[in-house]
């Protein structure tokens, strides 16, 4: 659905709306295909982008369904969760790396592990599996099995990028690791951000021992396995890399390739700028999204560098 579709949409709004109840309650409804495209975010991802028809739907099934799981979820799983996020996150680890640490006292370790190829594998059997202990009613279990069957990347597994129902999924699936991690292996200093996560620990041969439990784990009851190349064991004196941030023991830090990232974009965005393909609230908005990571570090060298290669250094931003 292109952007002429959106506006004939909106302009027959409520009475689209209630052409979809009643599809839906007469379970005429079917799921439309998807538009799919590629964005680098830095890593280049395959978005599959659903007609507003069912995006609407997927709205729907995201209001009711989030407050039911997200209940559930323990308290240090943080993405796509209201009140959570990445800065959050990264702070919750430095709390827990003082704590642990006895205020850097001691030496400690971080485990970083990561799920290879996650929305990809997901078993849409074992995620139906894991939902209907807690969604009872048929016709809702029907609408979500509808969602799921609408798109795969292979036979039986696979969510999509780009659906927000896919985001809640992918939490109620991983909580069930959360829950291994947690409780099952009762490990207290564990964060995860989607298929990301980190263990930290004073004895590093343990932290090792646990990754063959989660290894397993995944393996068994996921269809779920570690990215080989991607589980990662460091003093945390050494800086622990984390959704951007790298974290020592006195500050936090913008990592490398973020920093690259970060001026690259800014001086494309200032050439678009400059040629007019982007309007000046566009502009000033991509640099302060930047500015405002960099407040969330010891960045202010970066932050000054950014301002100046915008060309707005003299104005207020």
């Amino acid at each position: 659905m292109g952007k002429r579709d959106v506006q004939e949409f909106e302009f027959n709004l409520e009475e689209n709306i209630f052409q979809i109840h009643e599809e839906l309650k007469s379970k005429k409804y079917k799921h439309g295909s998807y538009k799919s495209f590629y964005v680098r975010d830095p890593k280049l991802r395959h978005i599959h982008k659903a007609t507003v028809w069912d995006r609407v739907v997927h709205h729907a099934v995201f209001r009711i369904l989030y407050p039911i799981f997200d209940k559930s979820f323990v308290y240090d799983s943080y993405s796509c969760r209201f009140g959570k996020g990445t800065h959050i996150a990264v702070d919750r680890l430095e709390k827990f790396i003082i704590k642990l640490s006895k205020n850097n006292g001691i030496n400690i370790y971080a485990l970083k592990c990561d799920v290879r190829k996650f929305f990809d594998s997901v078993d849409k059997k074992v995620l139906l599996e894991i939902i209907k202990r807690k969604i009872k009613d048929a016709n809702s279990i029907w609408l979500i099995d509808l969602i799921l069957d609408s798109f795969s990347k292979e036979p039986g597994k696979g969510l999509p990028l780009g659906n927000v129902t896919s985001q809640l999924f992918a939490n109620i699936y991983l909580n069930e690791l959360d829950q291994c991690i947690k409780h099952g292996l009762k490990t207290k200093y564990y964060l995860r951000y989607c298929d990301d996560f980190i263990i930290l620990g004073q004895d590093p041969q343990h932290l090792l021992e646990l990754t063959h439990k989660i290894g397993e784990f995944l393996e068994e009851h996921l269809s779920l396995n570690l990215h080989p190349n991607k589980v990662i064991l460091r003093k945390h004196r050494q800086g622990i890399d984390f959704l951007g941030y790298i974290v020592l023991p006195h500050h936090r830090a913008i990592r490398t390739k973020t920093k690259r990232r970060a001026i690259r974009k800014v001086i494309e965005r200032r050439d678009g700028f400059d040629s007019g393909l982007i309007s000046e609230e566009s502009f000033r908005q991509s640099l302060n999204s930047y500015l405002g990571m960099f407040g969330h570090c010891n960045g202010h060298e970066l932050e000054d560098e950014i301002i100046w290669l915008s060309g707005l250094a003299n104005i207020e931003i």
